[in-house]
């Protein structure tokens, strides 16, 4: 398998993409982290995931670990109703007995993840420790874990403590088959850890260390070893499984298109030519943020059904000749004929958005009509760049929320929420970064979005004039509390060299404005 790097916005991507359809929740968000194990975080919303390279194994198998962990959480999310830490005994347990819950609710719905599971049954077995380094009672409970997952434990155990350990994997067994079979749910599994605790005689609060891998991560194993691991946990969990081909499962058939498709978008979305940091501008770097908060679907759904003539290519028009004659429309005095004429939209566009303080009051609303806004120019396939600027530290800064060569999805959303509305309004400044950009990519229609009077006019109109000269048709939309105040900042823009500029009191409105610019 070839050694490809994919990047973690890549990661973020589709592993937001597949947790929340997994877990059936739009709202969950996904970060990924080298500091904590993978978990989830019910009362946030949030799955945080261990990277690629803290795995084991190589590209594609540290993905295809990467992916059955998430299934796991997407589980937990859909059928937990608490996740507690696994710092202690008690929790411990619970958690490891939900495992096995998930995992059998999970496959009754998502029946094509068994070779996945047990591939990643593998790699579990691996990671666990050797009893030999666990100290004091934490070995017996690690013993218990080991045993109740894979049917088989890594060292020697005390044969007073192995008939502990057998007992509560029996018990422990019987009570989540239980619990599936009459649809229990955590709290009523909860009430039997501890007669677990009991049998294993420890105390519910006895300190669990974080199991680490025995092996150096990234360190791949050999075709043979892997093998030989998968044989013995495809042999230990037949009575689950049934009967499975180590080989085929080694292979990962079912999964190795979709990560040749990620290795793909990931080639396409990196960044080409001139570099961002290097221009001036920068590329929010933030995971953990929650983009469903700027949609609004009722805008999103209404726009589209209202472009959707434009989406088809297509648009009925009424002439005075034509293919097919309307009698209402000859009733009514109007022209008699229609016809369908064909609709293409190959305006190339770069959207600037002004994130100043003085938008921060209506931060969320003017997000929520500006995603509508980039969710429309998806769905209507126009080549679009989306660009915000912002004050941090002090300090202007351009961001880069969607280059043209990238696709609309939650990624560029999540970039667009994190946006921190700051600062004064500098777009002479902030033009001058953004000016190879628009010098290499040359758009038809360079759109600033502002609700403010620049910082500097003059330098404002010499940039304008420069950006002009490019063959670029500098348009404005002045954003206003009112229709006079949205006038009043759309007529003095006017005075600073756009050659088009409008105006809008109503943030919803701001989609249809800018869509019916666009030369169709």
């Amino acid at each position: 398998m070839q050694s490809v790097k994919l990047q973690n916005e890549s990661l973020v991507e589709i592993a937001t993409f597949l947790v929340r359809r997994w877990s059936e929740r739009d709202n969950i968000i996904v970060e990924i982290s080298d500091k904590v194990e993978t978990k989830t975080r019910l009362k946030e919303n949030k799955v945080i995931l261990t990277p690629l390279e803290k795995r084991i194994g190589n590209d594609f198998q540290k993905y295809r670990q990467f992916r059955t962990s998430l299934w796991y959480e997407a589980m937990r999310i859909k059928f937990c109703k608490k996740i507690l830490s696994n710092d202690h005994a008690f929790g411990f347990i619970l958690n490891t007995m939900e495992t096995r819950r998930v995992e059998e609710l999970g496959r009754k719905v998502w029946r094509g993840m068994d070779n996945e599971i047990i591939f990643n049954y593998a790699y579990m077995l691996i990671s666990r420790p050797q009893l030999h380094t666990v100290y004091g009672k934490a070995r017996i409970v690690e013993a218990f874990y080991q045993y109740f997952m894979f049917g088989a434990i890594k060292g020697e155990v005390q044969s007073s403590h192995f008939e502990k350990i057998r007992k509560a994997d029996a018990f422990a067994k019987k009570v989540v088959n239980k619990a599936i079979e009459e649809n229990h749910d955590t709290e009523w599994l909860e009430k039997n850890v501890s007669e677990i605790i009991k049998i294993l005689e420890i105390d519910s609060l006895l300190t669990i260390p974080v199991s680490l891998p025995f092996m150096k991560a990234g360190m791949p194993l050999s075709e043979e070893e892997l093998l030989r691991v998968l044989k013995i946990v495809s042999k230990n969990k037949e009575e689950d499984f049934g009967n499975v081909d180590p080989s085929a499962i080694m292979k990962g058939e079912n999964v190795i298109d979709e990560y040749n498709v990620l290795l793909d978008e990931d080639k396409k979305t990196e960044n080409k030519g001139l570099m961002p940091e290097a221009i001036g501008i920068q590329i929010p770097s933030t995971r953990n943020v929650d983009e469903t908060a700027i949609y609004d679907m009722s805008l999103i759904n209404g726009l589209k059904t209202k472009f959707k003539e434009w989406k088809t290519g297509w648009k009925e028009q009424h002439l005075s000749s034509g293919d097919e004659f309307d009698e209402e429309s000859y009733i009514e005095g109007n022209e008699p004929f229609f016809t369908d004429i064909k609709k293409s939209i190959k305006t190339k566009i770069v959207i600037l958005l002004d994130h100043s303080s003085s938008i921060s009051s209506d931060a969320i609303e003017y997000k929520k009509a500006t995603l509508a806004l980039c969710e429309v120019l998806a769905y209507l396939k126009v080549k679009f760049a989306v660009y915000a600027f912002s004050t941090e530290n002090r300090s202007v800064v351009c961001w880069s929320i969607k280059p043209d060569n990238m696709k609309w999805n939650n990624v560029t959303a999540k970039r667009l929420a994190q946006i921190v509305a700051n600062g004064s309004t500098p777009l002479a400044e902030v033009y001058d970064k953004m000016f190879p950009v628009l010098q290499s990519k040359r758009p038809d229609i360079f759109l600033t979005l502002t609700d403010g009077e620049p910082s500097d006019p003059d330098a404002v109109r010499n940039m304008t004039k420069l950006l002009k000269g490019l063959g670029i048709s500098m348009v404005a939309l002045g954003l206003g509390p009112n229709t006079v105040r949205a006038t009043t900042i759309a007529n003095n823009l006017r005075h600073l060299g756009y050659e088009k500029t409008m105006a809008v009191s109503r943030l919803r409105d701001i989609p249809n404005k800018v869509i019916k610019i666009l030369d169709i």
